[in-house]
């Protein structure tokens, strides 16, 4: 296949298509006609050989060739805009489209408060977060980058460690009030504790408490399962039952007495946060500001 103008057109729209998810919607963000997609799309595929879309009257979905080679140009595209960019002026260079899938807890308490300043860090960059508790299928569903809680599953995908957050076992003062403090972790058998669904598994997360090398688990119960960390905040900071939370986004509430760390001598029990992206070549500017966005977050 011969490289020109006409072929760099044609990723340029096949790229806008998986990103926004229909021909119609792709059309509006390159300011292009909806036959014009459809036309530029089908000469792509002849010159490629291949069938890039699935096609139907409501929806366009890659096929397994449009998504094996979706995976292979996308660094490819993200390398020559991170190198045009890098060419224009440096304080502007950070510009076009990064769409993220988040985790829902991070977004909503730790990234949300700070977006205004990251917006205005950089104004000529258009930020697309999805909030989900599944990472799913980030090539299909057009990502650039995920923001994950959880340690990595076997995958093609790139994982970067960002931090690791200690897990604290919590209660409020009123429910010690009215139920006693539990002196050691094996005494949870006794209370009313909140379990917390892993979106992974679907199963409740299993309640251990690590320290130097020792790892215990507890059988606790409880009539309530949630999987949305806000809710289980709120549910905990009612009164309700004993709850176990990352301290990260959470260690205020103990610091200003809502809320008591109840084993602070069982510190070892870590729960990471990670970042996902498609390639192994060094990610865009755009989504390299953006990680280091999110470790400053991590640091104050």
């Amino acid at each position: 296949m011969i490289f020109n103008d006409r072929t760099f057109n044609g990723l340029s729209v096949f790229t806008a298509v998986v990103e926004s998810g229909t021909f119609a919607a792709a059309a509006e963000v390159i300011n292009m006609s909806p036959p014009g997609v459809s036309r530029a799309i089908a000469r792509l595929e002849k010159r490629l050989g291949i069938r890039l879309f699935d096609r139907t009257t409501r929806a366009v979905a890659l096929t397994v060739e449009g998504k094996a080679f979706y995976r292979q140009i996308l660094p490819l595209l993200a390398a020559l805009e991170d190198v045009t960019s890098t060419a224009s002026l440096a304080t502007k260079a950070i510009t076009g489209r990064l769409r993220v899938n988040i985790d829902p807890f991070f977004s909503s308490l730790i990234l949300g408060p700070q977006l205004e300043t990251f917006m205005s860090r950089y104004p000529d960059l258009k930020l697309d977060l999805v909030t989900s508790d599944r990472l799913g299928d980030m090539i299909g569903d057009g990502f650039d980058l995920a923001v994950r809680f959880g340690v990595p599953r076997n995958s093609t995908l790139v994982a970067r460690k960002l931090l690791e957050t200690r897990i604290m076992t919590v209660a409020t003062p009123a429910y010690l009030a009215r139920h006693g403090r539990p002196e050691t972790p094996q005494a949870l058998l006794g209370h009313t504790c909140i379990h917390f669904r892993d979106p992974e598994t679907g199963r409740p997360f299993e309640w251990e408490f690590h320290r130097k090398g020792e790892a215990i688990k507890v059988p606790v119960s409880g009539r309530l399962t949630l999987n949305d960390a806000r809710t289980l905040h709120e549910a905990c900071l009612s009164g309700h039952a004993i709850a176990q939370m990352m301290t990260f986004g959470s260690d205020d509430l103990v610091k200003q007495g809502l809320l008591v760390d109840l084993f602070p001598d069982w510190p070892d029990e870590r729960f990471p946060l990670y970042a996902y992206y498609p390639s192994r070549i060094n990610p865009a500017a755009r989504t390299r500001c953006f990680l280091d966005f999110i470790l400053e977050l991590a640091k104050n």
